[in-house]
């Protein structure tokens, strides 16, 4: 094969300018060949991509180190070889997608021992000298060619037809230089005449030039392997997103000192007077602004904790203490590879003296994931996050926080919303323990006397806790009313003073405490106001969840054919099949004109007596605010879908007896009542003057 012709300015200009854009325009012109040989390892244009733009950064990043007793190109050569086993080995990227274009001889390639492949792949598609391969790989000639004859050999197996090839060893040596007309004469003399009295040389001779004519044909096959015309402008792409975060966090370190450099002074005489240096030195360290506002608020303080385990370091940067729950404020670096991990306070994270120092009645509250924070997409190996643990029951303390698992985030690159998860499927187990001295912050706690009326239940608000980490609502629900009950009151904001709160989508929960029995104590969570002594409060509503008791019986025995409708809460509702068996299958359906989300309901036997185990499967859909459906069967932001509601509209119930071998008759369906959700908008004006 002839090796693509390199133009030397283009190698001079990368080596000299030392610039990524440079070594990019370098690759753009020698693409089509490195592109072959990256086909040769890997079988995914996802792989491709990844291929050359690690490379890139890896050029780039070595070429100081670069030096000229060989050449350019075959020492960028030697890095694309790296990377792509590597890549080749990574099976956190697709599964590769074989393609017609791949053809069977890369498939067989990939059965090769590794120097073997590598061996191949040089010479035979990238088209370089044994002695350039040699060097290449750092092995002797003589051990190149060993390295090509076990791997053509390897190939004819995989290739062949499953025959066993017994040529004499001592001669099996000099095929390659012998087909390739490069052996000495005396020795080519010999070896013909061996050949021509030997049955068993001449075939494998033969079958072994058939591999190798493949192998020398396969440059012509590669002209069919174009660069698609987008593959090089993707990698740019991604080059100069990165070049932009690395200008960005540059101009902030520049940034960062020029400001301290100008008013280090100015700060130092200020604290003097007023101890204000830790709020402004915190605004130009933290990264997290979350974190940030409790350091500047003198709420915590900065403790750059660090552990590391099996190449995951973890380092807590600082605890925030108070009535409501201990935040933990932490950073895991990967420090092998480019994953993400999240610590989850229910799942490998433990505190080895909670019933020494904390209240265990307390729940801890639920922080997801929070990838917008540009704190969490500038590193693919760093994330920044916090867990809730449960509040102290004294002043002060230390935390003996022991993790045992981490939890690794997947982004769904080809999900529009950018669908993460993480959980059960991928982990890093090790052992990271840590002593975090913390100290209770003060909460003030303001008593509050106003009622309102939702939906027809009398609601009131009882009082309103400020908290350094969370600001929280207590409140009561009338439950005077049986035929009606609302279960749960999600809010959309707080207003104090004019300054408005996010309230948390999983911080409300019931109270276990003293109260009236018509009225039920419950709370909701809000974001952190900081110094604020409310005047005026306004609590703006967002929706409500009923239970509805409204009975209705439905003689099944009476029924002569199925599907059979009926009329339920403003609703068109079928009982698609009643099949008796074991076990009965009894399924109910309603697809249009949903007034409800689900249903409370029982099957009755014609013993009368109630059905003890019943299990059911449903089927449903996601309607938001707007009357949108969503497809369950697909993936879904739940965050970015506007007042989610989840309607059930199959039930397939199957009714098990409480006798081994006998089959349920149902006698009757009865409907107790159902679940619904309200929209509200109203705001509820609380006056502590």
């Amino acid at each position: 094969m002839i090796p693509a012709k390199i133009e030397p300015t283009s190698i001079t200009a990368a080596i000299r300018e030392k610039s990524e854009e440079s070594i990019f325009d370098w690759f753009d012109l020698n693409k089509q060949s490195f592109y072959t040989l990256g086909w040769s390892y890997l079988g995914n244009q996802q792989q491709m991509e990844e291929l050359f733009y690690q490379t890139i950064i890896k050029v780039h990043k070595e070429l100081p180190r670069f030096k000229r007793e060989t050449s350019f190109e075959t020492w960028v050569t030697s890095i694309f070889i790296h990377i792509c086993r590597k890549l080749s080995e990574d099976r956190s990227l697709l599964t590769r997608v074989e393609t017609e274009t791949r053809q069977d001889i890369f498939k067989a390639l990939d059965q090769l021992k590794e120097y073997e492949k590598d061996a191949m792949v040089l010479t035979y598609v990238k088209g370089i000298s044994k002695e350039e391969g040699a060097h290449l790989l750092q092995v002797s000639v003589e051990k190149m060619k060993e390295l090509l004859f076990s791997g053509i050999r390897s190939l004819r197996n995989e290739m062949g037809d499953g025959s066993l090839y017994n040529g004499c060893k001592e001669y099996q040596k000099d095929y390659i230089d012998y087909l390739e007309r490069t052996l000495d004469r005396p020795i080519k003399i010999d070896l013909e005449k061996h050949i021509y009295h030997c049955q068993e040389c001449q075939t494998d001779l033969a079958t072994f030039q058939d591999v190798m004519l493949t192998l020398v044909n396969l440059t012509d096959r590669m002209k069919d392997l174009h660069v698609p015309s987008d593959f090089m402008e993707n990698i740019k792409d991604r080059l100069a997103v990165k070049e932009k975060h690395r200008q960005q966090k540059n101009k902030k370190r520049i940034r960062k000192g020029l400001v301290f450099a100008g008013i280090f002074a100015i700060l130092i005489g200020i604290e003097f007077f007023t101890g204000a240096f830790s709020k402004s030195y915190y605004t130009w360290t933290e990264e997290d602004q979350e974190l940030r506002a409790f350091l500047e608020q003198d709420l915590g303080e900065s403790l750059n904790l660090e552990a590391e385990s099996n190449g995951v370091k973890i380092k807590i940067k600082s605890a925030i203490a108070d009535e409501v729950q201990t935040l933990v404020f932490y950073e895991i670096e990967d420090t092998k590879e480019d994953n993400q991990y999240v610590m989850d306070a229910f799942d490998g994270v433990f505190v080895e003296n909670d019933f020494e120092i904390m209240n265990t009645a307390a729940y801890p509250r639920y922080y997801p994931p929070d990838l917008e924070a540009a704190v969490n997409n500038e590193e693919k190996n760093v994330y920044q996050g916090r867990i809730s643990l449960q509040p102290l029951t004294s002043d002060k303390g230390t935390i003996k926080l022991k993790i045992t698992k981490l939890h690794k985030l997947i982004r769904d690159t080809s999900d529009q919303n950018g669908l993460v998860a993480y959980g059960g499927m991928e982990s890093e187990t090790g052992k990271w323990n840590f002593e975090i001295p913390v100290t209770k912050q003060p909460s003030a706690e303001y008593a509050l006397d106003e009622e309102t009326i939702v939906e027809g239940i009398p609601v009131r608000f009882d009082k309103l806790t400020i908290a350094p980490t969370a600001t929280v609502l207590q409140y009561g629900v009338n439950i005077e009313q049986r035929e009606k009950r609302l279960d749960v009151i999600n809010f959309n904001n707080l207003e104090v003073n004019n300054k408005k709160v996010k309230a948390d989508s999983y911080g409300s929960s019931f109270l276990e405490t003293t109260y009236d029995e018509n009225w039920i104590p419950m709370q909701s969570h809000f974001d952190p106001l900081f110094g604020e002594k409310p005047k005026n409060i306004n609590v703006q509503f967002e929706s409500t969840y009923f239970t509805f008791e409204d009975l209705k019986t439905i003689e099944l025995d009476e029924i002569q054919e199925y599907p059979h409708t009926f009329e339920y809460a403003g609703s068109t509702m079928s009982i698609d099949k009643v099949e008796v068996g074991q076990p009965t299958k009894v399924v109910i359906s309603n697809h249009e004109n949903r007034s409800y989300e689900s249903l409370n309901f029982e099957v009755i036997g014609e013993d009368e007596s109630e059905i003890v185990s019943m299990e059911m499967d449903s089927e449903g859909v996601l309607v938001d605010k707007n009357g949108v459906e969503y497809n369950m069967n697909e993936p879904i932001s739940y965050e970015e879908i506007e007042q989610p509601r989840h309607f059930i509209t199959v039930l397939n119930t199957k009714l098990h007896p409480n006798t081994a071998g006998e089959k349920v008759i149902p006698n009757r369906l009865v409907i107790y009542g159902y679940n619904a959700m309200k929209y509200l908008d109203d705001v509820v004006k609380i006056s502590l003057e």
